[in-house]
């Protein structure tokens, strides 16, 4: 059986790479190489390739959005081509029918391949559940669970500039809200990412964070002092100089975190 392959990589040398690796391979038809996400999708749905080596940092649209675009349930099996740390790999190990940690070798690549022709030769597979899990771990909504069973955040995923990289928890020094993003403002750099307060504030660990106001959450250990404000609100003044407003509703999970 002939392997109908689709490439996506943002970079042309890696493109022209995998192509003659799969060249090599024998019983393989590459039917396009795309640079970009939204490429990938029309791809995805006009050529119905077997199988897709997809690069998950890429600007505009990475590979995650790719994947949801195009529906796991209409999605061909997929090779992960990917940057990313040893955390972010337990996933893939656990969800993913295969990945490459770039920069991969030539054996590696052989030994990829031949796996995803055994197992997309095999009745039942399930790749459609594996990019379900995958997709609900490593994306949900931009942040990384902690330690199995404790259910509270570790970090938050991040894309920036084309980049997907990770941003500890324990850096946050407070969180405020900008319609459906939310943005973490760390010692001297601030990132956004696509979440809501409502959301986060169920997640964080509440010994550490706590909510001050609708659109604010901060890191308590980082509150210097809290000082009587105008209607029952409270101006909160942080280690790094910066003051939030503190509103009456929450003043109450403050005040008895300090008991």
């Amino acid at each position: 059986m002939t392997l109908r392959v689709l490439i996506v990589d943002d970079e042309a040398p890696s493109r022209r790479r995998i192509a003659r690796l799969l060249e090599e391979a024998g019983d393989v038809e590459v039917v396009a190489a795309c640079s970009g996400g939204e490429e990938a999708v029309e791809a995805i749905a006009s050529l119905a390739p077997d199988l897709v080596f997809l690069d998950i940092q890429m600007p505009e649209m990475d590979g995650f959005e790719v994947l949801e675009a195009v529906g796991p349930d209409r999605l061909p099996a997929v090779v992960f081509v990917t940057a990313y740390d040893q955390y972010a790999l337990q996933a893939f190990d656990a969800h993913a029918l295969d990945y490459l940690l770039k920069p991969f070798s030539e054996e590696r690549f052989r030994e990829s391949l031949h796996r995803v022709r055994r197992l997309i030769r095999m009745p039942g597979a399930g790749e459609d559940d594996r990019l379900r899990r995958l997709l609900a771990e490593l994306r949900n909504e931009g942040m990384e669970p902690a330690g199995r069973g404790s259910g509270h955040l570790d970090r938050f995923l991040v894309k920036q500039e084309g980049k997907l990289f990770f941003v500890p928890v324990a850096e946050v020094v407070w969180l405020s809200a900008e319609g459906n993003y939310v943005s973490l403002h760390t010692r001297g750099k601030t990132y956004l990412i696509r979440s809501t307060l409502a959301n986060l504030d169920g997640r964080l660990d509440p010994r550490t964070f706590t909510r001050i106001h609708r659109s604010t959450i901060v890191r308590t250990d980082q509150i210097k002092e809290v000082r009587p404000w105008f209607s029952g609100d409270y101006m909160v003044h942080l280690a790094d100089g910066t003051e939030l407003k503190m509103s009456r509703r929450y003043s109450d999970r403050l005040f008895e975190q300090g008991r």
